[in-house]
């Protein structure tokens, strides 16, 4: 009898020991993850709340059923190797890189786990597919090509007397180099002259926005983190100056850039989360072309940077394009 009551216990024990090994198992069935952004400024903050919003609303919910990874590089770009490594052993579902040099440092798990990138210009001069419709390295996702031909087309013709026209930029970064590519060819093609100034940091901006501010008509820059990160230092020397400053999303104009023509940065993170879900839920990256956001573009257009620079004919851009109107 001695022997059956201690076999009894026994089972009680292990019985209790499951249940309870059953309750840290829920956690470790959570969806994991990984959103990883270059460092902190409006446009990259925007794609990050909307993946986040859009997320919860598709039913993953960080703290219920999904456990969110959410690493910030302070655009230190050695870290980024670390977080990588880290992701992978945490064995994360997905990865959710945002800019092209986090989506670059990315490709270095990619075997491992799925990559979705999200704001990179030209995927496939980053390497990270082999074509739009092609993206066999277990990579995939959202470009934000900017439109670089329709925004100086736009503003020329804001300011048609336009000679020289001035470009700002980190020259540490693929995407605003690519872009500087077509800012040169749009110049030679239509007779203009190009003053490009690159920059390494922050805050070697005010030397190179002085300079640009005295022999440039309007200045343009692309989705520049590094300037997207100093907006208000740069719309203040270029509204100082009365000199438009053209950007390449509509969250610099929101930071004080005068106009873009192109996408809304919320609706990048949107469909980067769906196709970040998408692969949760089965479907094979292969399956998945890069989605590129060409279509459905707007004007958006700073109505204090406007007042701050002299410019009265709004009704010349609302009259002509589908545009909205930045108000603080």
């Amino acid at each position: 009898m001695k022997k059956v009551f201690m076999l009894c216990m026994s089972l009680c024990m292990t019985l209790t020991l499951a249940a309870c090994s059953g309750g840290s198992e829920s956690t470790d069935d959570k969806v994991k993850i990984g959103i990883v952004t270059l460092m902190e400024h409006n446009s990259l903050n925007t794609i990050y709340d909307s993946i986040v919003e859009q997320l919860e609303k598709e039913g993953y919910v960080d703290g219920e059923n999904t456990t969110l990874y959410f690493q910030n590089a302070n655009n230190d770009y050695s870290v980024l190797p670390t977080i990588f490594e880290q992701m992978k052993n945490d064995d994360v579902d997905v990865v959710i890189a945002i800019t092209t040099p986090v989506a670059t440092a990315a490709a270095s798990i990619a075997t491992d786990i799925p990559i979705v990138f999200s704001a990179v210009s030209d995927p496939i001069g980053a390497k990270l597919v082999e074509a739009l419709d092609k993206t066999t390295y277990n990579i995939t996702g959202t470009s934000d090509e900017v439109q670089v031909d329709l925004i100086l087309d736009l503003a020329i013709e804001l300011f048609p007397t336009t000679k020289t026209i001035g470009y700002l930029y980190n020259s540490g970064e693929a995407n605003s180099v690519s872009n500087l590519v077509k800012v040169q060819d749009y110049v030679d093609k239509n007779g203009y002259t190009l003053n490009a100034k690159s920059v390494t940091n922050a805050s070697e901006i005010q030397t190179a926005m002085n300079a640009l501010v005295k022999d440039c008509d309007f200045i343009f820059s692309a989705t520049d983190n590094t300037v997207a990160s100093a907006m208000s230092q740069v719309s203040a020397i270029a509204n100082e100056a009365n000199v438009p400053f053209f950007a390449g999303a509509d969250s610099m104009v929101e930071d004080g850039a005068f106009a873009t023509f192109g996408i809304r940065y919320e609706d990048l993170g949107i469909e980067s989360a769906n196709i970040a879900i998408s692969i949760i839920e089965g479907t094979l990256v292969e399956d998945i072309p890069v989605k590129i956001f060409n279509e459905d573009l707007k004007v958006f257009v700073n109505q204090a940077t406007a007042d701050a620079i002299g410019f009265t004919n709004m009704k010349q851009i609302t009259s002509n394009y589908d545009t909205s109107i930045i108000e603080e």
